[in-house]
């Protein structure tokens, strides 16, 4: 049975994410590419796993602080193998601050090869408590 990710992302339901583990620095996250996300090759859209891999880091980091959200700040992604049938990712939280999680993760086909790997940095940020607010609300006014 799927896991909630706590908040509602609509990319992320759109695409059919589903979050089977979140606990201690680690996600998993199963995905099957529905047609409309393939490229002009037929395999996964490079652009479909590397949203895969953001979300597979975002929940590991949050994982171990759920009440918190987490932006990402910067992401490397390598494209090993063409991403095919029904995915795995797996995140893994490598190291915190009080502010940022540096965090990587592996997309695997179902034959269990590593297709996709990604490293990510990702800033903690509260949640709003009052709807309607973006993620610019959260920045501090400029300064002179």
């Amino acid at each position: 049975m799927s896991l909630s990710f706590g908040v509602t992302i609509p990319f992320v339901d759109h695409l059919g994410f589903t979050l089977e583990r979140f606990e201690g620095g680690e996600s998993e996250l199963r995905y099957t590419p529905a047609p409309e996300h393939t490229n002009s090759f037929a395999v996964a859209h490079g652009g479909a796993c590397m949203t895969l891999l953001d979300v597979a880091m975002a929940t590991a980091a949050r994982s171990v602080q759920p009440e918190m959200g987490v932006v990402t700040v910067e992401m490397k992604t390598s494209f090993m193998l063409p991403a095919t049938g029904p995915l795995i990712a797996r995140g893994r939280l490598m190291h915190r601050t009080a502010t940022l999680a540096f965090v990587e993760a592996t997309i695997h086909d179902s034959q269990g090869r590593a297709c996709t790997h990604g490293t990510g940095t990702f800033k903690y940020v509260k949640r709003l408590p009052v709807a309607g607010k973006t993620i610019h609300d959260l920045q501090p006014p400029a300064t002179d």
